[in-house]
């Protein structure tokens, strides 16, 4: 059974279009540590590489349970997450190839060490990860300029979208990164349609262009829930 990590928010036609597709959804639980619009992001709670998951220190037993049942190694952030910028951004951080970006001065210090062997990119974006939709290693779309720059000067092909008109309640809007994530190599999901987002013609030449074909959860506007992560 394939495994996605999602927020607690999911509506239920995105969740039963992913059940559909043969996903098995793990339910990431909220923490009353950030602010509501970003409590149950998964890109705010936790980091994923390889076979191995960091997970903010206070999040519940029972989700670390769950991960152990599917033989993931689970470790806890060093930081205790706080709601106000930047510090809830100690995990947010991008993991591309052998690239490890994020705002270095506030990545969880547990998290950085697991990275020494990667180049680790100092941006000035905190929320690295839910700026950035990654297409495949080599490819990314962000509205993020620092990123982008940072992203392009490592050869990596950087479609740069303007920010906006992606739904975030209770903010102004989201970010591109939490309104998708790759479900496998070539097929990446959306939070919403693409027939309704200002960018989407240029999103979907991009990812023909990478030969990734996108999958709508629902019609609608784009919204964020934070980054569906593939375990």
């Amino acid at each position: 059974m394939k495994n996605l990590i999602v927020d607690f928010r999911i509506h239920n036609e995105e969740k039963e279009n992913l059940i559909s597709l043969g996903y098995n959804l793990l339910i990431c639980p909220p923490s009353n540590l950030l602010y509501e619009a970003i409590c149950g992001h998964p890109d705010m709670l936790m980091h994923i590489w390889g076979h191995s998951i960091m997970v903010h220190k206070d999040i519940s037993n029972e989700f670390i349970q769950e991960l152990d049942l599917l033989n993931y190694k689970v470790y806890k952030s060093n930081s205790t997450l706080q709601s106000l910028y930047p510090y809830d951004i100690c995990l947010n951080a991008l993991c591309i190839g052998n690239l490890f970006v994020h705002s270095v001065n506030y990545t969880d210090s547990s998290l950085l060490s697991f990275f020494k062997d990667k180049k680790i990119i100092n941006v000035k974006q905190g929320y690295t990860k839910c700026s950035t939709c990654i297409v495949n290693n080599h490819a990314v779309i962000t509205s993020d300029v620092s990123i982008a720059k940072a992203l392009s000067l490592e050869k990596i092909d950087v479609l740069l979208v303007p920010p906006g008109d992606i739904l975030l309640p209770g903010l102004n809007y989201g970010f591109i990164g939490g309104a998708t994530g790759l479900l496998c190599d070539n097929v990446l999901a959306f939070y919403g349609h693409l027939d309704n987002y200002l960018y989407g013609k240029e999103v979907l030449k991009f990812l023909n262009k990478h030969k990734v074909e996108p999958v709508f959860l629902r019609n609608g506007k784009l919204i964020d829930r934070g980054s569906i992560f593939r375990i």
